[in-house]
């Protein structure tokens, strides 16, 4: 029984395509092959980008100027970073002149 629905809604979804098919193919016939031809994909993003309104008011100055600032942010960071390593290290040297005592060299030569 299922098999039978099947095998009917088969064929007439078969002879609906078919009416569908022979319907458009004198439209199909009348079609030139320039018309068939459809824009790539990259044309239709040239296009989209094009119509934005944010390339149209492209300026070199300003693309300059955010590079600028955002290597004048970079520069700042890194010499920010340095300062404190430089700091860090100043502190180092600090803590280590205080363990060394200024008796060190008595001590040395008296165990000659």
């Amino acid at each position: 029984m299922i098999v039978l629905i099947a095998t009917i809604i088969f064929f007439i979804g078969f002879i609906g395509m078919s009416v569908i098919v022979i319907k458009k193919i004198p439209v199909l016939n009348g079609l030139s092959e320039v018309d068939i031809v459809k824009p790539g994909v990259l044309s239709k993003l040239k296009h989209k980008i094009k119509n934005n309104g944010t390339v149209k008011s492209f300026s070199k100055e300003l693309l300059l100027q955010k590079i600028l600032s955002k290597f004048r942010i970079l520069t700042l960071r890194t010499d920010k970073k340095t300062s404190n390593l430089l700091a860090k290290l100043r502190q180092k040297s600090l803590e280590n002149k205080k363990k060394f005592s200024d008796d060190y060299w008595k001590r040395i030569r008296g165990r000659k």
